[in-house]
């Protein structure tokens, strides 16, 4: 079997790389810069799915492009994050003020996980964009180290998290703060990495068996979707900005599978569920078929998800390799 040390060498495969066309780019830019992208979002922030400014903007996150939204569509944006929606995350239905649509009006920890981001891409520091997102994440963390955006999990006797939930929160904490951690944020990475340790990025952590096997297969845009890349990225990167010892044993199956799968070239992204619905606009009438726009159908073909997971796996990679050289033996 080659040796830690070698993978780490193994130079990744060159490949051709197709990226989104800037006709899509500048498509988006000019729907987001419209005084119709900010009458979608004082009518709601995240829907219809998947054609709303929310989406147009977390697709040009992914793509390296965050800085480039209007400005006044990101202040927007976080304005109506904390005009629109509760400031909590109800546990129980009694919880929930009268006159709150439960559908359109409370905020998921991936959601709210994965706006911060968004944001603070474009410049628009967390605490200033939605200053009580930090309380949030705190505040909903379980004691097993992630978060749960099925509110019965927080009722249970004992309370399970979700990988999907976790990851956003986690990588808004850890991406999101250039200043140096508190004692409770850094609580909250170093438990939250520790609940993806403990599951080798994938596995369940009473059997080990595969919690979901499409885990292994990357997929692109992601926004809220979780896979085991995505999961490692944030890994390396709490390892190194925390300066935590990553033990090899709990990734080293995932970097073997990613490293054999981009060195031949066989990760083929994962197959995207165009097949959402979308909220009406008002009421809770039946979902409708919701809509694509052209930058998001460019992203989704498989050589242009390709290049850009290609990437993404490069960077993880570089970063493997100084924390090899650095934390050497544990990785």
């Amino acid at each position: 079997m080659t040796t830690l040390t070698e993978l780490l060498e193994t130079p990744p495969r060159n490949h051709h790389e197709v990226e989104v066309s800037p006709g899509a780019v500048q498509a988006t830019l000019d729907y987001l810069g419209s005084p119709g992208a900010l009458a979608s979002v004082a009518r709601d922030p995240y829907w219809p799915k998947w054609d709303s400014p929310w989406w147009h903007m977390a697709l040009l996150h992914e793509i390296g492009l965050s800085p480039l939204i209007p400005a006044a569509l990101a202040q927007a944006m976080a304005a109506a994050l904390q005009g629109h929606y509760l400031p909590t995350f109800p546990r129980v239905e009694s919880e929930i003020p009268a006159g709150i649509d439960p559908y359109r009006q409370i905020l998921c920890h991936c959601a709210l996980g994965s706006m911060v981001q968004v944001l603070a891409g474009r410049g628009r520091p967390i605490d200033e964009a939605l200053p009580g997102a930090r309380a949030w994440f705190l505040r909903y963390q379980l004691p097993d180290g992630g978060l749960n955006c099925d509110e019965a999990a927080y009722t249970r006797p004992s309370p399970q998290s979700s990988m999907v939930s976790t990851l956003p929160p986690l990588e808004a904490m850890l991406g999101s703060t250039e200043r140096p951690f508190t004692p409770e944020e850094t609580a909250f990475l170093d438990a939250g990495a520790n609940y993806l340790l403990q599951r080798r990025l994938c596995r369940s952590l009473s059997k080990g068996a595969l919690i979901d096997e499409s885990w292994l297969t990357p997929t692109f845009p992601r926004f809220y979707e979780y896979d085991v890349l995505r999961g490692l990225r944030f890994l390396v990167g709490w390892a190194r900005r925390l300066s935590r010892p990553l033990p090899w044993s709990a990734i080293e199956e995932v970097v073997r599978h990613l490293h054999e799968g981009f060195t031949r070239d066989t990760i083929e992204p994962r197959a995207w569920a165009r097949q959402q619905l979308t909220l009406p606009a008002v009421g809770r009438a039946p979902l409708t078929p919701a809509s694509l726009f052209p930058l998001l159908e460019e992203a989704l073909r498989p050589e242009v998800a390709r290049t850009y997971l290609q990437r993404e796996w490069h960077a993880v990679l570089l970063d493997l390799r100084h924390l090899h050289t650095s934390q050497t033996p544990t990785v």
